[in-house]
Protein backbone atom coordinates (compact mmCIF):
# COMPACT_ATOMS: atom_id res chain seq x y z
CA UNK A 1 0.00 0.00 0.00
CA UNK A 2 1.41 3.38 -1.01
CA UNK A 3 1.81 6.26 1.43
CA UNK A 4 -1.02 8.17 -0.25
CA UNK A 5 -3.35 5.20 -0.01
CA UNK A 6 -2.46 4.69 3.61
CA UNK A 7 -3.38 8.29 4.41
CA UNK A 8 -6.98 7.83 3.26
CA UNK A 9 -9.64 7.59 5.95
CA UNK A 10 -12.28 4.86 5.67
CA UNK A 11 -15.56 6.02 4.18
CA UNK A 12 -14.26 9.14 2.42
CA UNK A 13 -15.43 10.13 -1.02
CA UNK A 14 -12.77 11.55 -3.35
CA UNK A 15 -10.62 14.03 -1.46
CA UNK A 16 -9.85 16.94 -3.73
CA UNK A 17 -7.70 19.88 -2.95
CA UNK A 18 -10.14 22.76 -2.85
CA UNK A 19 -9.78 25.37 -5.56
CA UNK A 20 -9.32 29.06 -4.82
CA UNK A 21 -11.50 30.98 -7.21
CA UNK A 22 -11.87 34.72 -7.69
CA UNK A 23 -15.23 36.04 -8.94
CA UNK A 24 -15.70 39.55 -10.25
CA UNK A 25 -18.84 41.51 -9.30
CA UNK A 26 -19.37 44.58 -11.47
CA UNK A 27 -22.86 45.40 -12.69
CA UNK A 28 -23.86 41.76 -12.42
CA UNK A 29 -22.03 38.56 -11.56
CA UNK A 30 -19.35 37.50 -14.01
CA UNK A 31 -16.18 35.49 -13.73
CA UNK A 32 -12.93 37.36 -13.53
CA UNK A 33 -11.00 37.08 -16.77
CA UNK A 34 -7.83 36.78 -14.76
CA UNK A 35 -7.96 33.82 -12.42
CA UNK A 36 -5.52 31.90 -10.37
CA UNK A 37 -4.46 28.45 -11.50
CA UNK A 38 -3.33 25.71 -9.22
CA UNK A 39 -3.55 22.14 -10.43
CA UNK A 40 -4.92 20.00 -7.65
CA UNK A 41 -5.20 16.29 -7.13
CA UNK A 42 -7.43 14.05 -5.07
CA UNK A 43 -7.49 10.47 -3.87
CA UNK A 44 -10.43 8.25 -3.06
CA UNK A 45 -10.75 6.25 0.14
CA UNK A 46 -9.51 3.23 -1.76
CA UNK A 47 -6.46 5.08 -3.01
CA UNK A 48 -7.43 5.56 -6.66
CA UNK A 49 -6.72 8.85 -8.30
CA UNK A 50 -9.51 11.35 -8.77
CA UNK A 51 -9.53 13.78 -11.71
CA UNK A 52 -7.33 16.84 -11.41
CA UNK A 53 -9.05 20.18 -10.97
CA UNK A 54 -7.51 23.42 -12.18
CA UNK A 55 -8.20 27.09 -12.74
CA UNK A 56 -7.03 29.38 -15.48
CA UNK A 57 -3.52 30.78 -15.25
CA UNK A 58 -2.86 34.37 -14.30
CA UNK A 59 -1.40 35.82 -17.51
CA UNK A 60 2.31 36.32 -17.08
CA UNK A 61 2.32 34.96 -13.54
CA UNK A 62 5.55 33.42 -12.31
CA UNK A 63 4.56 31.26 -9.38
CA UNK A 64 2.43 31.86 -6.33
CA UNK A 65 4.34 34.92 -5.22
CA UNK A 66 2.74 36.74 -8.12
CA UNK A 67 -0.64 35.92 -6.62
CA UNK A 68 0.39 37.41 -3.27
CA UNK A 69 1.40 40.63 -5.00
CA UNK A 70 -1.59 40.75 -7.34
CA UNK A 71 -4.49 39.70 -5.16
CA UNK A 72 -4.84 42.56 -2.63
CA UNK A 73 -4.85 45.25 -5.31
CA UNK A 74 -7.26 43.25 -7.44
CA UNK A 75 -9.65 42.78 -4.53
CA UNK A 76 -9.56 46.45 -3.64
CA UNK A 77 -10.19 47.54 -7.21
CA UNK A 78 -12.75 45.00 -8.31
CA UNK A 79 -14.36 43.39 -5.30
CA UNK A 80 -13.21 39.81 -5.69
CA UNK A 81 -14.43 37.04 -3.44
CA UNK A 82 -12.08 34.25 -2.38
CA UNK A 83 -13.71 30.88 -1.77
CA UNK A 84 -12.67 27.72 0.03
CA UNK A 85 -9.80 29.07 2.12
CA UNK A 86 -9.63 30.53 5.61
CA UNK A 87 -6.51 32.09 7.08
CA UNK A 88 -5.20 32.36 10.62
CA UNK A 89 -2.04 33.89 12.05
CA UNK A 90 0.11 32.54 14.84
CA UNK A 91 1.06 35.40 17.16
CA UNK A 92 3.10 33.33 19.60
CA UNK A 93 5.57 31.57 19.66
CA UNK A 94 7.46 34.05 17.54
CA UNK A 95 9.38 31.48 15.50
CA UNK A 96 6.15 30.38 13.78
CA UNK A 97 4.58 33.82 13.49
CA UNK A 98 3.15 33.09 10.05
CA UNK A 99 -0.19 33.23 8.29
CA UNK A 100 -1.50 29.71 7.70
CA UNK A 101 -4.07 28.51 5.19
CA UNK A 102 -6.88 26.12 6.16
CA UNK A 103 -10.00 24.80 4.41
CA UNK A 104 -13.44 24.50 6.06
CA UNK A 105 -15.28 21.17 6.26
CA UNK A 106 -17.53 20.65 3.28
CA UNK A 107 -20.85 19.61 4.82
CA UNK A 108 -20.66 19.84 8.60
CA UNK A 109 -19.63 22.33 11.24
CA UNK A 110 -20.37 26.00 11.77
CA UNK A 111 -18.77 29.21 10.56
CA UNK A 112 -16.88 32.00 12.27
CA UNK A 113 -19.31 34.75 13.21
CA UNK A 114 -16.62 36.85 14.83
CA UNK A 115 -12.89 37.36 14.57
CA UNK A 116 -10.78 36.30 17.51
CA UNK A 117 -7.89 38.74 17.85
CA UNK A 118 -6.14 36.51 20.37
CA UNK A 119 -7.25 32.99 21.23
CA UNK A 120 -5.42 29.84 22.31
CA UNK A 121 -4.72 27.09 19.80
CA UNK A 122 -4.45 24.03 22.04
CA UNK A 123 -3.02 20.70 20.76
CA UNK A 124 -5.23 17.97 22.18
CA UNK A 125 -3.94 15.09 24.27
CA UNK A 126 -4.16 12.55 22.76
CA UNK A 127 -3.52 14.21 19.43
CA UNK A 128 -6.20 12.33 17.46
CA UNK A 129 -9.00 13.42 19.84
CA UNK A 130 -11.20 10.40 19.27
CA UNK A 131 -12.35 10.14 22.90
CA UNK A 132 -11.58 11.54 26.33
CA UNK A 133 -9.00 14.35 26.39
CA UNK A 134 -6.50 14.58 29.23
CA UNK A 135 -6.19 18.34 28.66
CA UNK A 136 -9.86 18.92 27.93
CA UNK A 137 -10.05 21.68 30.54
CA UNK A 138 -7.79 23.88 28.41
CA UNK A 139 -10.03 23.43 25.35
CA UNK A 140 -12.94 25.32 26.94
CA UNK A 141 -13.63 28.52 24.93
CA UNK A 142 -10.44 27.99 22.88
CA UNK A 143 -9.56 26.34 19.55
CA UNK A 144 -8.27 22.78 19.44
CA UNK A 145 -5.47 21.52 17.20
CA UNK A 146 -6.16 17.88 16.35
CA UNK A 147 -4.37 15.33 14.18
CA UNK A 148 -6.05 13.29 11.48
CA UNK A 149 -6.53 9.54 12.04
CA UNK A 150 -8.22 7.09 14.38
CA UNK A 151 -11.78 8.27 13.77
CA UNK A 152 -13.77 10.47 11.41
CA UNK A 153 -13.33 14.21 11.08
CA UNK A 154 -16.87 14.65 12.37
CA UNK A 155 -16.14 12.55 15.47
CA UNK A 156 -13.12 14.71 16.28
CA UNK A 157 -15.16 17.87 15.85
CA UNK A 158 -17.88 16.58 18.16
CA UNK A 159 -15.34 15.67 20.85
CA UNK A 160 -13.90 19.19 20.78
CA UNK A 161 -17.41 20.64 20.84
CA UNK A 162 -18.30 18.56 23.89
CA UNK A 163 -15.28 20.02 25.70
CA UNK A 164 -16.50 23.54 24.94
CA UNK A 165 -14.09 24.35 22.12
CA UNK A 166 -14.99 27.21 19.82
CA UNK A 167 -13.51 25.52 16.74
CA UNK A 168 -11.22 22.68 15.69
CA UNK A 169 -8.29 22.66 13.29
CA UNK A 170 -7.50 19.15 12.05
CA UNK A 171 -4.04 18.74 10.55
CA UNK A 172 -3.09 15.93 8.21
CA UNK A 173 -1.17 13.07 9.81
CA UNK A 174 1.27 13.05 6.88
CA UNK A 175 3.88 15.50 8.16
CA UNK A 176 5.42 15.95 4.70
CA UNK A 177 2.13 17.09 3.16
CA UNK A 178 2.62 20.74 2.26
CA UNK A 179 0.22 21.09 -0.67
CA UNK A 180 -2.74 18.66 -0.73
CA UNK A 181 -5.94 19.61 1.08
CA UNK A 182 -8.44 16.96 2.12
CA UNK A 183 -12.15 17.58 1.65
CA UNK A 184 -13.63 16.83 5.07
CA UNK A 185 -17.15 15.39 4.88
CA UNK A 186 -19.71 13.83 7.20
CA UNK A 187 -19.35 10.20 8.17
CA UNK A 188 -22.18 7.66 7.84
CA UNK A 189 -23.63 8.25 11.32
CA UNK A 190 -25.97 11.11 10.36
CA UNK A 191 -24.61 13.15 13.27
CA UNK A 192 -23.78 16.83 13.08
CA UNK A 193 -21.53 19.43 14.70
CA UNK A 194 -22.00 23.14 15.26
CA UNK A 195 -18.48 24.52 15.67
CA UNK A 196 -16.22 25.40 12.72
CA UNK A 197 -13.93 22.59 11.54
CA UNK A 198 -10.89 23.34 9.40
CA UNK A 199 -8.32 21.19 7.62
CA UNK A 200 -4.64 22.12 7.92
CA UNK A 201 -1.71 20.79 5.91
CA UNK A 202 0.33 18.16 7.71
CA UNK A 203 3.58 20.09 7.47
CA UNK A 204 1.95 23.16 9.03
CA UNK A 205 0.45 21.19 11.90
CA UNK A 206 3.76 19.44 12.57
CA UNK A 207 5.73 22.70 12.63
CA UNK A 208 3.26 24.30 15.06
CA UNK A 209 3.40 21.32 17.43
CA UNK A 210 7.17 21.10 17.18
CA UNK A 211 7.58 24.76 18.08
CA UNK A 212 5.31 24.37 21.12
CA UNK A 213 7.26 21.32 22.29
CA UNK A 214 10.59 23.13 21.88
CA UNK A 215 9.35 26.06 23.94
CA UNK A 216 7.56 23.88 26.48
CA UNK A 217 4.25 25.65 25.82
CA UNK A 218 0.76 24.09 26.14
CA UNK A 219 -0.73 26.25 23.39
CA UNK A 220 -0.09 28.85 20.70
CA UNK A 221 -1.82 32.22 20.49
CA UNK A 222 -3.50 32.90 17.17
CA UNK A 223 -5.75 35.39 15.40
CA UNK A 224 -8.57 33.85 13.36
CA UNK A 225 -9.92 34.40 10.76
CA UNK A 226 -7.48 36.76 9.06
CA UNK A 227 -8.41 38.83 6.01
CA UNK A 228 -5.24 38.57 3.93
CA UNK A 229 -6.49 41.18 1.44
CA UNK A 230 -6.25 43.86 4.13
CA UNK A 231 -2.60 43.11 4.95
CA UNK A 232 0.18 44.93 3.08
CA UNK A 233 2.02 42.53 0.80
CA UNK A 234 5.32 43.05 2.61
CA UNK A 235 3.67 41.89 5.84
CA UNK A 236 2.24 38.67 4.39
CA UNK A 237 4.45 36.28 6.31
CA UNK A 238 3.70 32.83 4.95
CA UNK A 239 5.41 29.66 6.19
CA UNK A 240 8.78 29.34 4.41
CA UNK A 241 8.31 25.57 3.95
CA UNK A 242 5.25 25.84 1.71
CA UNK A 243 3.65 27.97 -1.01
CA UNK A 244 0.26 29.64 -1.31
Amino acid sequence: MSRRQNQSAAGLVPVSQLTARADLWAGGQSRCQTQVRRTTRGWTAGGSAAPDRALEMVPGAAGWWCLVLWLPACVAAHGFRIHDYLYFQVLSPGDIRYIFTATPAKDFGGIFHTRYEQIHLVPTEPSEACGELSNGFFIQDQIALVERGGCSFLSKTRVVQEYGGRAVIISDNAVDNDSFYVEMIQDSTQRTADIPALFLLGRDGYMIRRSLEQHGLPWAIISIPVNVTSIPTFELLQPPWTFW
